[in-house]
């Protein structure tokens, strides 16, 4: 696939989630000519297993230098707190005229520096919001886009048949829209892990149980809990992460982030024990993680 407007290939910065995601949603035929780099390749025991599910999606892996290189379109795909880093190493390698496709959950003055670093380069910004998990959706997410480079990118973005809505041509205005929200989204697992960590730990969760499917009927409480914790327990280093970007938000718009800290607490504590979610219901997942805690 090659980028807009550029005639050069697509490529991946990180190859996790969310870029397995999008290349499994394109579909092999799509990502002939895609390539992909991710700091996992330079380390020989992560090599082969990051190599080999790139490869089943049809993308090629390369090194850091040749995939930047040769690429008119760049997905930055990595965890928040390597964000700034991706976009600073890519500076001196990547092709002028590129496109940077800033999918990362982080605040909007860490976007701005990224962004101020590869104008420097010659490299067109796209300041990327992914607004849900990238499953089941996989490309089909909704994407929020802005920052300069963003109108050149909608069509690139249609190509691939993603789902992106321009927001307008400033770096942060997509970010700060899907950083305001995690307060909510991310904040709530929090609180469904500290409210139903308590009740269980305690032996009234039943009542507890009971008493919040009284007050909201139209949530099922224990199936929203058992979710809720399964993306802790998974994904809790990377949303950690993320809600400390939320926290730099906040304050940056002179507001106290104290839940946002508080969220990246949990996130980060309950992701630290390493469990396994499997397929276990609420009270299952709520005994693994008191065990472990």
């Amino acid at each position: 696939m090659t980028g807009a407007s550029t005639g050069r290939p697509t490529a991946f910065i990180g190859f996790g989630e969310a870029a397995a995601a999008f290349a499994q949603g394109w579909g092999a035929e799509t990502c002939k000519g895609v390539a992909a780099y991710d700091r996992k390749l330079d380390d020989p025991a992560q090599a082969p297993a990051l190599r080999a599910r790139a490869e089943g999606f049809g993308v090629a892996c390369g090194d850091h230098a040749g995939v930047l290189g040769g690429a008119g379109a760049v997905f930055s795909l990595v965890t928040a707190d390597e964000a700034g880093k991706a976009a600073e190493a890519a500076a001196p390698v990547i092709a002028p005229g590129a496109l940077w496709l800033d999918g990362n959950s982080v605040a909007p003055e860490t976007k701005a520096r990224a962004a101020d670093v590869l104008a420097a380069a010659g490299v067109d910004y796209v300041d990327m919001a992914i607004m849900a998990p990238v499953h089941p959706k996989l490309h089909k997410v909704p994407l929020l886009v802005s920052g300069p480079g963003a109108a050149r990118a909608l069509p690139l973005l249609d190509s691939l048949g993603m789902e992106a809505r321009l927001i307008d041509d400033r770096v942060g205005s997509a970010s700060s829209i899907k950083m305001i929200r995690s307060v909510m989204i991310k904040g709530m697992e929090a609180l469904f892990a500290e409210c139903l960590l308590s009740a269980r730990r305690a032996g009234v969760e039943d009542e507890v149980l009971a008493s919040l499917q009284g007050s909201n009927p139209e949530i099922d409480w224990p199936a929203r809990g058992a979710y809720n914790l399964e993306r802790m327990m998974v994904h809790g280093p990377r949303r950690a992460a993320e809600m400390r970007e939320v926290a730099k938000t906040v304050a940056a718009l002179g507001l106290t982030p104290g839940l946002s800290a508080a969220t990246a607490d949990w996130q980060a504590r309950v992701g630290a024990l390493g469990l396994d979610a499997g397929e276990g219901d609420l009270i299952a997942r709520l005994d693994a993680v008191l065990a472990a805690l």
